[in-house]
Order: C-alpha cells, then sequence, then structure tokens
C-alpha cells in the first residue's frame, strides 16, 4: 500500500483572491470555504468533481505574516488546450507575473509568480485534459 497526495496546502494572506487566481489558472472551483466570524480563514479549491478524484485539491489558507523567502515547495503547470507561449500570456493576463529564482534564461520554463508572490513554474510540454 502507498499513499497518495490528496491535497496540497498553501499558506497566504488573501485566500480569496488566491483561490479566484488559481481556479482560472487550473480551471478549478471552489469545493469548501471555511469562514470565521465573517472573515475567510480557508478556501479548499479542486476539480469538478470534488475531493478525492484524480487530481488533489489545494486549500489556500489564511496567514496574515508576509512571505519573505521562495518557497520550497512549488507547483509545475502545463498547458492542455494551447501552447506553452499562448498559456503564458493567459497566466500574466489573469495576475502571474514573471519571478527571477536565479534562472540563467535557457529553461524551457517559465517562472512565474501568483499575485502573493508563490513561485510556479509554466513547463513547455502540453498535456491532455482529464
Amino acid at each position: 500500500m502507498a499513499c497518495r497526495i490528496s491535497e496540497f496546502v498553501l499558506e497566504c494572506r488573501d485566500p480569496e483572491a488566491l483561490a479566484r487566481f488559481w481556479c482560472e489558472v487550473l480551471d478549478f472551483v471552489v469545493l469548501e470555504r471555511e469562514e470565521d466570524g465573517g472573515t475567510v480563514e480557508a478556501i479548499e479549491i479542486g476539480p469538478r468533481e470534488g475531493f478525492g478524484g484524480p487530481q488533489p485539491t489545494i486549500v489556500l489558507s489564511r496567514n496574515d505574516d508576509p512571505k519573505t523567502h521562495q518557497l520550497r515547495l512549488h507547483f509545475d503547470v502545463n498547458a492542455t488546450d494551447r501552447d506553452q507561449d499562448a498559456e503564458l500570456e493567459r497566466l500574466l493576463a489573469i495576475g502571474a507575473r514573471h519571478a527571477d529564482v536565479g534562472q540563467t534564461g535557457q529553461e524551457p520554463w517559465y517562472v512565474l509568480a501568483d499575485p502573493e508572490g508563490n513561485e510556479f513554474c509554466l513547463l513547455r510540454t502540453r498535456l491532455d485534459p482529464l
């Protein structure tokens, strides 16, 4: 028997804003929202089939501390319906920005950051949608 990754937890200052961004990037939907006194503490996003499907969900958990360093774990994403350059344009248009983590410029991927500065990479290979 082995384990399977079922969800990733990403701490952030604004779970609502990051949920909108990552739902747009990944074609995910909001699955669950946890509130405390009207303040959103966490939002779980994932594929339309919900938790336990072929893809892990992402829990965006409120943490008011500022991000101070590069993440030790990051997402790699691949386009499913367009080439890498067209997907780069789409991601930049919805709020991603280029990030410098020491790459040479010769890599076949783009290093980007989400609206809160969390790094992720856009890889070259186009994948079939699930």
